[in-house]
């Protein structure tokens, strides 16, 4: 808009002294000589037809640029908004106007849309709180059966399969309380200075207890000794998050590979499995919760897609970063980095 009022006005001002350049040289066609006459009309243009366009041209663009900073500050605060901020208000001008009454109705639309987070976040927190006593009461019950010897070979199977689900059922309602108190800031972290390298340490023994009965092989590259600031039980939750998926969405006879190294003032965790890869159109998506990249694979692995949102969510904590690349029928890599202690 700004540059269009500016394009206009410049023709304005030059159809303008082109007008009175055309009258200037009529009046004195038959007074002066024409030396004179092309003399006033430089002097015409010099003193009165270059200021008056400049002051034109600068004016309009100050005024245009003054009218629309209201917009462009609505505009930048609509750019930060998120799921995680509605409750902040857009500022308005309140003089009534038209672009007041926009940011009151946006803000009147994001105030409905955190109520509306709101209550989603409290029912995933209460009904998954709910679920746990009698999901716990179930897995006691069954185990019970399980303990009487008389119980026939095809019984006992069929007891062991269910104990299976409800083991799985009960992942699935942690994985949700977890995320669930996390969004509502629930989860308070104990930071304090952790050894990452005795975590990774730690977890690539777990790593290889885990790939043994798939046949997989497990390689620590490098394991510098790093110290970070964090909660040690989640910092835990996330490697083991991690191996999991590996061993996981991995192939029999496959491989996967670990690393810890510093990159200037962040620890960087590596971990790199072969296997069926994740497509392209579904890496936009790998963090969201529920959702499970390897469709071929879904019947075949045991899982709830809940493992990277809940890693995501303790990188996020952290102040870290993680990211994945993935190649099909390739590697895929994990790779997370934390902020180092600052000595």
């Amino acid at each position: 808009m700004t540059l269009w009022y500016a394009g206009v006005m410049l023709v304005s001002a030059l159809v303008i002294t082109g007008l009175s350049i055309r009258e200037l040289h009529e009046q004195h066609d038959k007074t002066e000589p024409p030396e004179e006459t092309f003399q006033d009309v430089i002097q015409f243009i010099c003193w009165i037809g270059i200021p008056a366009l400049l002051l034109s041209i600068g004016g309009g663009w100050w005024l245009m640029r003054k009218a629309f900073s209201p917009l462009a500050a609505l505009t930048q605060a609509a750019e930060r908004m998120n799921e995680h901020n509605l409750s902040e208000q857009l500022p308005r001008t309140h003089n009534g106007d038209e672009l007041d009454r926009l940011a009151e109705v946006l803000n009147g639309m994001t105030g409905r849309l955190n109520d509306a987070f709101k209550r989603i976040h409290e029912f995933t927190l209460h009904a998954s709180h709910e679920l746990k006593t009698p999901l716990t009461v179930l897995c006691g019950e069954t185990e019970t059966e399980l303990r009487d010897e008389a119980l026939p070979a095809t019984e006992r199977e069929r007891i062991n399969s269910r104990l299976d689900e409800l083991h799985r059922l009960a992942r699935i309602v942690d994985g949700l309380t977890l995320l669930a108190k996390a969004d509502a800031g629930l989860v308070a972290l104990k930071v304090e200075p952790v050894k990452l390298d005795g975590l990774v340490r730690d977890s690539f023994d777990d790593l290889q207890i885990l790939a043994h009965s798939p046949g997989i092989k497990v390689e620590l590259k490098e394991c510098e000794s790093l110290t970070v600031m964090g909660d040690a039980h989640r910092l835990r939750q996330l490697l083991l998050n991690l191996a999991d998926n590996a061993i996981k969405y991995n192939q029999a006879g496959g491989a996967i590979t670990v690393s810890l190294k510093r990159r200037a003032d962040d620890a960087e965790f590596t971990m790199a499995n072969t296997g069926p890869g994740i497509a392209m159109e579904a890496m936009p998506r790998v963090f969201d919760r529920f959702f499970r990249g390897d469709p071929a694979h879904n019947n075949e692995v045991d899982g709830c897609g809940l493992g990277l949102s809940i890693a995501q969510w303790i990188v996020s904590a952290h102040k870290g970063s993680i990211r994945i690349d993935s190649v099909p029928a390739g590697w895929t890599t994990v790779k997370v980095t934390l902020p180092l202690v600052k000595v």
